[in-house]
């Protein structure tokens, strides 16, 4: 109990929730590029890359019972800004300018270590083979499948790593908690995703947790006059009242399903307990409500879950000569 504690705090960040590189030909245009990638890409240059992630993503899951949400927030924190190009782990160096993961929306993301750590087990086995980009692909991908025993979706590979990362593109593409619906599904539809892919999306925070800061305005100072939000479930904003005291306390994201990928969080929703104004507002619109309602029964969302995935890991993707593939993950070559 001790250990998974401390892991509940080590991670307490996790989930609180266009330039174009003139060398490199890196454009964000929204567009999805599945059919340049392949499922068997590194059959023949490192055939057992696929089970050393696994079996990486394996050991940290056994410790950190949120390893899932910590990777589905920077695998979505990368594609939506330049595309899956792994530019958010690139660290700042002398000669650039303030990079992806020193924007604001990016100062809590965790997570680095994990596939710093997946990258030097792969790269022991294949030097200068895998890149970092299908490396976060696919281990997100292994990370939601943990409690499940099988693969959740296919992951087709084949991905170049970015060489340009700007702190500039962060807040311009991607959606935040505080989006209301029209701005939530303009940033989606700009990058090639409908609005099922935002209401399955959305389900992520099925697992997780955040700091109270992220919603202390919905719960005391919603109009600028001291109020709560009126749309929050008037119990459940009691109670988020109480643990949010201090704004440096966590909540759960998905109430006594936190570490549980499962449809608990749609059923919140219906229920008027969505944490974020972005998960609020999913039922301000006709058709995204209907969708709601639709992925709370069964394994419904599960599999809508699984093909949204797959196009948003498919978003602006570097194939071919584009872009390297790194040596070390947060540095360029």
């Amino acid at each position: 109990m001790m250990k998974t504690h401390t892991n509940f705090l080590l991670f307490a960040t996790l989930l609180v929730v266009v330039l174009i590189g003139t060398l490199d030909f890196e454009v964000c245009s929204g567009a999805l590029h599945e059919t340049s990638l392949n499922l068997k890409f590194y059959k023949q240059t490192c055939p057992k890359a696929e089970k050393i992630i696994k079996a990486a993503v394996d050991e940290h899951a056994k410790t950190n019972p949120f390893l899932g949400a910590l990777l589905l927030r920077i695998h979505y924190h990368d594609c939506f800004v330049r595309g899956c190009d792994a530019s958010l782990l690139l660290d700042p160096s002398s000669k650039t300018k303030q990079v992806e993961k020193q924007a604001r929306p990016n100062l809590s993301v965790l997570g680095f270590d994990v596939i710093d750590d997946i990258k030097t087990q792969v790269e022991k086995a294949c030097p200068q083979t895998v890149s970092c980009a299908d490396i976060i692909a696919l281990a997100t991908r292994d990370a939601v499948s943990f409690q499940f025993r099988r693969p959740m979706w296919k992951v087709p590979l084949g991905r170049r790593d970015g060489r340009v990362s700007l702190a500039t593109e962060v807040i311009p593409n991607l959606p935040s908690a505080s989006s209301n619906f029209s701005t939530l599904l303009q940033l989606f539809s700009r990058k090639g995703l409908n609005l099922k892919d935002l209401v399955a999306l959305s389900g992520a925070h099925t697992v997780g947790i955040a700091h109270c800061g992220e919603i202390s305005r919905r719960l005391f100072n919603f109009s600028g006059k001291g109020d709560t939000d009126p749309s929050l479930n008037p119990a459940y904003a009691k109670s988020l009242k109480a643990q949010c005291a201090n704004s440096n306390n966590i909540v759960e994201m998905d109430p006594t399903s936190a570490t549980n990928f499962d449809n608990h969080y749609y059923r919140n929703l219906l229920e008027n307990k969505g944490l974020f104004n972005s998960d609020a507002s999913l039922l301000t619109d006709k058709s995204a409500a209907k969708l709601v309602n639709h992925f709370q029964v069964g394994d419904k969302f599960l599999l809508e879950f699984a093909k949204s995935m797959r196009k948003m890991g498919a978003m602006d993707v570097l194939t071919g000569k584009q872009g390297e593939i790194r040596k070390k993950c947060h540095l360029r070559n």
